[in-house]
């Protein structure tokens, strides 16, 4: 991922957070697994980063698998 602008899901659970990963992956969708920044809260300390082109993507690869807790753009 290049470039300044990337968006961040958030999950339920660390557990949740890591089936996404495996989905996203498993689905050719770039990611990367980073701690939830400072300025957003979350019941789990860790998040997927991607790029903002993939949103659309992301969100077909999960649906109905997991559900998001935010998706915030950065």
């Amino acid at each position: 991922m290049s470039g300044d602008s990337y968006c961040v899901a958030l999950f339920q659970s660390v557990n949740h957070t890591l089936l996404a990963e495996k989905l996203l992956k498993e689905a050719g969708i770039a990611i990367k697994m980073i701690p939830v920044p400072r300025n957003l809260s979350s019941d789990c300390g860790v998040c997927i980063r991607f790029s903002p082109r993939d949103l659309r993507a992301l969100q077909d690869a999960l649906a109905g698998r997991v559900e998001t807790g935010g998706i915030h753009p950065l």
